[in-house]
């Protein structure tokens, strides 16, 4: 057995073996302005079914969130954020089983799902905006994953690649002292977040300098900006091949996490590139 089959991210509802095959985490976003499928799960229906969907195509996570997080978007009240995950995360905790990720930069937000059963909390600012998210975390043993961002994209002090990797570092460090499990830590460099169009690409092309920080990947490129800019693509949905062009080249250069709208497409496409490129650990 090789060392990187042993390595895990661990949750406290089970662990996932990294290195032997790319996790897939699936989008649900609960929010009526999300830029992809704003407004189409906000009845609790729809998005059980398309929950169930994901996990029965084989989504490892199932990543939900109840504030939009595109560019220009209207901030939330704690309240209005919590109103519109907790029915639903209740609802579905006692019908599956699947690992469940809340996407939510506020710590409030945070420990009430993780009473409810959320079991990893993804931050898109690190840990390094709400100073007791990681406090939270730690507290109810969670995992989480740290998301590099910044408010604008001309601040680079070191180059983009350098800051990110700093970022991470901190981010990293901030959660672990406060407790929590280096094993149950993943970063996100976080396309499309205080990135230009030249940024988001130039961190596809170095995925492999992220392995410096020593704990799993995630990248999160689906239906994104950069993917309509490059191949001249309006509709999120239409950018599913463009998708997984970042996906097959996330998972050759070693990511663990690819964060995905279409589960089943990127499914495939990872299998595919798992089986050549992680043949020896399959």
């Amino acid at each position: 057995m090789s060392i990187q089959s042993k390595r895990i991210f661990k949750t406290t509802r089970r662990p996932l073996s990294l290195g032997k095959k790319t996790h897939i985490v699936g989008i649900l976003n609960l929010t009526p302005d999300s830029f992809s499928d704003g407004g189409q799960f906000e009845d609790l229906k729809d998005a059980e079914a398309f929950f169930c969907e994901m996990a029965r195509q084989g989504a490892s996570i199932i990543d939900i969130g109840g504030e939009s997080t595109r560019p220009n978007h209207k901030p939330v009240s704690i309240d209005e954020e919590i109103n519109r995950i907790l029915p639903f995360l209740e609802m579905i905790r006692g019908k599956s089983d699947c690992l469940i990720s809340i996407d939510t930069s506020k710590s409030e937000v945070a420990e009430v799902c993780l009473q409810a059963g959320a079991d990893i909390i993804n931050d898109v600012w690190g840990a390094q905006r709400d100073k007791q998210m990681a406090r939270v975390i730690a507290k109810y043993d969670a995992a989480c994953i740290l998301m590099h961002n910044r408010s604008d994209t001309n601040n680079s002090k070191l180059g983009l690649i350098k800051d990110v990797i700093h970022f991470l570092a901190e981010s990293i460090s901030i959660v672990t002292e406060a407790g929590v499990d280096p094993q149950a830590i993943c970063v996100d460099p976080g396309l499309g977040f205080g990135k230009s169009f030249e940024d988001n690409w130039t961190i596809m092309r170095n995925l492999e300098a992220l392995k410096a920080l020593a704990v799993p990947v995630l990248i999160g490129a689906s239906r994104k900006s950069m993917i309509a800019q490059l191949l001249n693509i309006d509709k999120p949905k239409d950018r599913i091949f463009g998708t997984l062009g970042t996906t097959a080249l996330a998972s050759s250069s070693g990511v663990d996490f690819i964060r995905v709208h279409d589960v089943s497409e990127n499914i495939q496409c990872t299998k595919v590139i798992d089986y050549c490129k992680r043949y020896e650990e399959n």
